[in-house]
């Protein structure tokens, strides 16, 4: 029985990854976006942007520094709303029903889905990490592991808001707008690029939308796991907001109750 579940998450898994290898732009995409905010405006950034010593930096940081985790964390939101786009190309051409018609449950197959998605994401991470290392960016080495368990819950919650949004989606030509709609403000209104104090001193309702941003705890809790420390509040944030969405992901990809019922009839 459990090597049945091996064997099927196996192949979910080689799915993805194999999806991943022949689409290198994809690749190269995800790599160039946090690279432009890295290189360009970081640098313009850096001399008109001061950031006082906040957790988990110990003394006063570059911009560049300070972006990092929220570059980290762009790239899995950005990998969370691709692979959800596969799901939507899956399920009009039929591949995603051969799927879930398997004897195995469905908050299963959704899950080694989702999962198989996050260890691409991670890989992407770890390349543009290495890419900052060379740029001057460099945590503490410690960080490298301790900054693992945090981009995989963080993906894992990023990745089951993408599935959520696929399972609203009837074609595929409407995914790419609602992305726009999800994405870009989830990044800007967050604490990826600013810290939310000196949000706050600019305006107290983008400090307050910011603050009830879940990507704004993924980031925060990729930053402080990046130097080897745990961030309660963002750790608890992310990890419910990983339970409800991937409960409603479940419940929504269910034929007898979610928006598939609804199709049907």
């Amino acid at each position: 029985m459990k090597r049945g579940w091996t064997i099927a998450f196996a192949g979910i898994a080689r799915r993805e990854v194999l999806r991943f290898t022949r689409q290198r732009e994809r690749f190269l995409a995800a790599l160039v976006r946090p690279l432009v905010w890295l290189f360009i405006f970081a640098a313009g950034f850096r001399s008109v942007l001061g950031l006082s010593i906040t957790a988990p930096y110990e003394t006063y940081v570059l911009y560049e520094v300070y972006v990092v985790p929220g570059l980290c964390a762009m790239i899995q939101l950005f990998n969370g709303m691709q692979s959800s786009l596969s799901m939507v190309y899956d399920r009009e051409t039929g591949a995603m029903r051969t799927l879930l018609v398997s004897p195995y449950p469905r908050w299963f197959l959704l899950g080694a889905k989702l999962v198989a998605g996050v260890l691409v994401s991670i890989l992407q991470v770890y390349a543009f990490l290495g890419i900052a290392w060379l740029w001057g960016v460099k945590p503490p080495v410690i960080g490298w592991l301790t900054v693992l368990p945090a981009l995989l819950l963080a993906g894992v919650m990023l990745g089951s808001l993408g599935l959520l949004i696929s399972s609203t989606i009837r074609q595929l030509e409407n995914f790419a707008g609602v992305m726009n709609f999800v994405i870009f403000p989830m990044f800007f209104a967050s604490s990826a690029l600013y810290p939310l104090w000196r949000m706050k001193e600019s305006s107290v309702l983008l400090h307050d939308i910011c603050a009830l941003n879940p990507f704004t705890y993924a980031v925060e809790l990729i930053r402080f796991a990046l130097y080897g420390q745990v961030n309660g509040m963002a750790l608890a944030v992310v990890a419910g907001c990983t339970a409800v969405f991937f409960g409603a992901t479940v419940f929504m990809y269910d034929p007898a109750k979610g928006l598939w019922r609804k199709r049907a009839g």
